[in-house]
């Protein structure tokens, strides 16, 4: 797709950066890629040939208790409004993700949660969603770079909700408690990991799920190589042999001495009530997965710290900000339903309600108000605002294939394995050459 320069901030792949204002808000998000499809059939419920129209159903990924909560508020003040019936069918997040090709080709909801960037457009691709341009030019708050990433091949397809920052998370109380200082670069953060590790406190690290370690990668390769070298590397043009990959692992090897031991048999939750139990000392997370292992009142002790500068021609430049929301299924059985529940959604009200009972991530519409937001989202906003590019995450800056049969695995064997980085950067860049000489789909 391509790209363009707002005011205040240079969209991913332009010459130049400039700050943005809050405002102007995710202006500059880079499109993503990346939907994975291993197989099993997610399972949804339906009404047959022509469906409930008084009724609409939702594909939910909302597993976890925080977020289940907070769309059953938006979702029942719909309900009040319209009149209409909202059915949730809640799947275990990851479930939901690696089965997600199969489930829109099955039966699946008339509305499901998703992701931006290429993980819409993928689907788009493949004649899977509805289109809902129809619905966009009545949208008001919405920055043209989150309507280019609901966008495919000039058709909207995505309704934006939320976003979310990736950083450094860790307790304010600890840190005071034990005298840790917030790094700002590679080697302070790894004598902060040394000091943790020292006292008994390691660094939270997880990746049963697959996923969670894909952000480290990230943060590492933006900041030893930039932003552009990322893009590249994730589009398949730059090869995994590089020295500039190999260095990449190389610094990550740095921080596996100071981790929790047995990675990949922990999953993201456990790895976040670890934080809040004090028994880690920070982890590498995007801010919705230590705050929903956070009990309310302890929410206000949850800090961050922007991932630390490697190399300082690219400084602290680029940040992770996922952006998540809403599709229609092509096989819907109420897509009138669906795009009027995608009319609420879309609405600045509707984010306050979700966000009301789900303060871990941001609301994407311009117009909702932000006089409530917690220190932890206003520093957040600030995060992103003076960000010179915004990246989504691997499984979503990637090709899907790629990012689910290789990359998942390749990550997983080189915590299991942190020695052979040759071996596992030739292995990746063979299966690289495969699949990015298929076209997608």
């Amino acid at each position: 797709m391509a790209q363009s320069s707002f005011k205040g901030l240079v969209v991913p792949g332009s010459a130049t950066g400039h700050r943005m204002s809050r405002r102007n808000l995710l202006r500059g998000a880079a499109v993503g890629v990346g939907a994975v499809t291993l197989p099993a059939l997610l399972s949804a419920c339906g009404e047959g040939p022509g469906g409930n129209k008084d009724e609409v159903t939702v594909g939910s990924n909302a597993s976890d208790p925080v977020p289940k909560k907070a769309y059953a508020a938006a979702f029942t003040a719909y309900e009040k409004e319209s009149g209409k019936t909202v059915k949730v069918n809640t799947k275990d997040h990851n479930d939901f993700q690696e089965n997600i090709n199969r489930y829109l080709q099955g039966t699946p909801d008339d509305l499901f949660m998703w992701f931006a960037g290429y993980r819409m457009q993928y689907f788009a691709e493949k004649g899977l969603l509805i289109e809902i341009s129809d619905i966009w030019t009545d949208f008001t708050g919405f920055s043209d770079a989150l309507k280019d990433q609901s966008t495919h091949e000039g058709k909207q397809y995505f309704v934006p909700y939320y976003y979310y920052p990736w950083a450094v998370f860790h307790r304010k109380s600890l840190f005071e408690k034990q005298g840790y200082e917030q790094a700002r670069t590679w080697d302070e953060f790894i004598a902060l990991a040394k000091q943790m590790h020292g006292d008994g406190i390691p660094v939270a690290f997880s990746d049963k799920d697959g996923w969670p370690a894909m952000g480290t990668f990230d943060y590492i390769n933006l900041r030893a190589n930039g932003y552009e070298f990322h893009k590249a590397l994730m589009a398949g043009e730059e090869s995994w042999t590089d020295p500039k990959v190999k260095n990449v692992f190389d610094l990550w090897r740095e921080l596996m001495p100071y981790y929790q031991k047995g990675a990949l048999g922990r999953t993201w939750e456990e790895a976040g009530q670890s934080l809040q139990k004090r028994e880690t000392g920070m982890a590498v997370f995007g801010m919705p997965h230590p705050g929903q292992q956070f009990p309310p009142d302890e929410r206000d002790d949850i800090d961050f710290f922007a991932f630390p500068e490697i190399d300082p021609q690219y400084g602290q430049d680029a940040v992770e900000a996922p952006i998540d929301g809403f599709l229609i299924a092509k096989k819907s059985k109420n897509v009138e339903g669906a795009k009027e529940l995608m009319k609420f959604l879309a609405t600045p009200e509707a984010e306050e309600l979700y966000l009301k009972g789900d303060p871990n991530n941001v609301a994407v519409n311009e117009n909702a108000d932000t006089s409530t937001y917690s220190a932890l989202q206003k520093k957040s906003v600030e995060l992103v605002s003076n960000a010179k590019q915004i990246s989504q995450f691997l499984d979503r800056d990637t090709r899907p294939d790629f990012a689910s049969t290789v990359m998942i695995k390749a990550i997983q064997d080189f915590i299991g394995n942190p020695k052979d980085v040759d071996g596992l950067c030739n292995s990746i860049e063979r299966q690289k050459k495969t699949i990015f000489s298929q076209p997608v789909g």
